[in-house]
């Protein structure tokens, strides 16, 4: 694709308050219209970043602009149903996590995708974040030799249904909603998965799903990886929970933790290094790290867009996908799961 690529936003809740002025901040790419299904709503965000045209029709959308993409910014249920349109009029499309309320859905929406000779991202922004790539490169480095065992933490009081109330009505919610981000940055640092076994629990009586997840990975490199999710631990002194990283190694260690200082230790000592966070006018302090982490997301799914390599592919997100929805099958029947290859 040459020139500016034209594009849409379907959907103009929470999220698409940072979604769109992330886009803005890169060059290549023309947002020329929203869709809502209530157009107020749409229009609030089309005023405030001159964008020209709003929509509640989603064919009448698609019908009248020229679009090379759109970007789906709504919830899970209906990621299917906009994925169908964008393939039916032939527009490649990008996807916010999760892909799909099931594995199955979102494999027929990946098939429908290449059927259609379309590229296909989902916006998986956690690995994005810059303590996490930190973390990657020093693991690259042997630095601490090979990494034997991890654990990644997301744990945190944090008031989530605040902003998005419709997360306490899934009947699936921590692991669908944080924990596959959290099993990505797992994918991300160490690998695949060759089996996993995962316990869930509710804590909190005013949801419908569960609030707490632990989850312990067996990786193909022979790591293993102990993750753990809650949104009921209300020890976490940020205003926003973080994830925290400990590796592992068989020449030292690496720990991500508070305030994204990361400490590596090895036989000569430790040094400590505080990853700064780029900053943008319109993000909200209290999601700094992960705002910031939308724009480097854009970026190389726009790459991807324009020819190039791109990592937050739908084809590599359901990889993830098939370790969240194994884990509730593992918590279902109190079983190991292995993982086979996609």
């Amino acid at each position: 694709m040459k020139g500016k690529l034209r594009f849409a936003i379907i959907g103009t809740g929470f999220w698409a308050q940072y979604q769109i002025p992330a886009w803005l901040e890169l060059e290549g790419v023309e947002l020329i219209a929203l869709y809502n299904r209530t157009k107020a709503k749409a229009q609030i965000l089309a005023d405030k970043y001159n964008i020209a045209t709003v929509y509640d029709d989603i064919d009448a959308l698609f019908k009248n602009e020229t679009l090379d993409f759109v970007d789906i910014i709504t919830d899970v249920d209906s990621h299917p149903y906009f994925v169908t349109k964008a393939t039916t009029y032939g527009v490649h499309i990008i996807c916010q996590k999760p892909m799909a309320a099931s594995f199955e859905l979102a494999e027929r929406m990946v098939l429908l995708s290449k059927i259609n000779g379309l590229k296909f991202f989902v916006h998986e922004n956690f690995r994005w974040q810059a303590p996490i790539r930190k973390v990657k490169k020093l693991v690259e480095s042997n630095v601490i030799g090979t990494p034997f065992k991890a654990r990644v933490s997301f744990c945190s009081a944090f008031p989530v249904f605040d902003n998005q109330p419709f997360l306490a009505t899934l009947d699936q919610f921590i692991l669908t909603d944080i924990g596959s981000h959290v099993l990505d940055i797992c994918r991300y640092l160490f690998g695949e998965v060759s089996s996993l076994y995962c316990q869930t629990y509710r804590v909190n009586p005013n949801i419908k799903g569960e609030d707490v997840a632990n989850v312990l990975m067996q990786m193909q490199s022979g790591l293993h990886c102990f993750v753990e999710l809650s949104y009921a631990s209300i020890y976490q002194r940020e205003s926003f929970p973080q994830t925290f990283v400990l590796i592992e190694g068989s020449s030292g260690s690496i720990c991500l933790t508070h305030d994204f200082e990361i400490m590596v230790t090895t036989k000569s000592g430790s040094s400590i290094e505080k990853i700064e966070l780029k900053n943008y006018e319109w993000i909200n302090p209290d999601y700094a790290v992960v705002h910031s982490s939308i724009v480097d997301c854009n970026r190389d799914i726009l790459q991807g867009l324009q020819g190039y390599a791109s990592e937050t592919t739908a084809d590599d997100n359901l990889k993830t996908m098939k370790l969240v929805h194994s884990c509730y099958a593992s918590a279902m029947n109190n079983s190991l799961i292995k993982i086979t290859s996609h």
